[in-house]
């Protein structure tokens, strides 16, 4: 009865009801069957250096070269080639100490899709035993690009205001040697 009296009233609580559906039209709704996790995120831009992000980590024990041609051996991972370029270098933390540290990815693999990441293991049995787990990743360096990555607290501290200019590349050749004109 409160509002029927008045028409300001009525104004603002129509106003009111009226924004308040239209800012509800907006919210996305959790779907309560739908995946959560690093599976979830199926993002195919690859993340800056410096970033810490949620992966999976299984291990594989077969093979003796890399897609890089590198020999296979303990501190070597594979990733998904658009997410972490083949060269990159990550950092990895997990509940298993055994297995934290630093791994360069120097390998591809059909079954290593999204944020998945596999590690070499010189023995399957560890790897058996390893499984799937949660880990957290750090993106040290992403590619074989050394200028991408993560900066150092003293780059981060006297950060330059305007970006340096860069000599021009050396040629690939040795230029040909002209005699000069006399």
């Amino acid at each position: 009865m409160i509002i029927a009296a008045s028409l300001r009233r009525k104004v603002l609580v129509t106003a009111v009801a009226a924004g308040s559906f239209v800012s509800l039209h907006e919210v996305t709704m959790l779907d309560s069957h739908a995946p959560w996790g690093p599976e979830a995120v199926n993002d195919a831009r690859p993340p800056a250096p410096g970033a810490r992000l949620a992966f999976t980590a299984t291990p594989y024990c077969k093979g003796l070269v890399t897609a890089a041609g590198v020999a296979a051996q303990s501190g070597v991972a594979a990733s998904d080639p658009t997410l972490l370029p083949l060269g990159s270098i990550v950092e990895l933390d997990g509940d298993n100490e055994r297995y934290d540290g630093i791994y360069s990815v120097v390998e591809t693999g059909p079954a290593v899709q999204g944020r998945e990441i596999d590690l070499y293991m010189w023995s399957c049995h560890d790897a058996l035993k390893f499984g799937k787990q949660q880990v957290r990743l750090t993106v040290l360096r992403l590619g074989w690009n050394p200028k991408a990555t993560t900066p150092s607290f003293m780059q981060r501290l006297f950060r330059r205001s305007e970006p340096a200019q860069e000599p021009d590349p050396l040629p690939s050749r040795p230029l040909p040697i002209v005699p000069p004109d006399r």
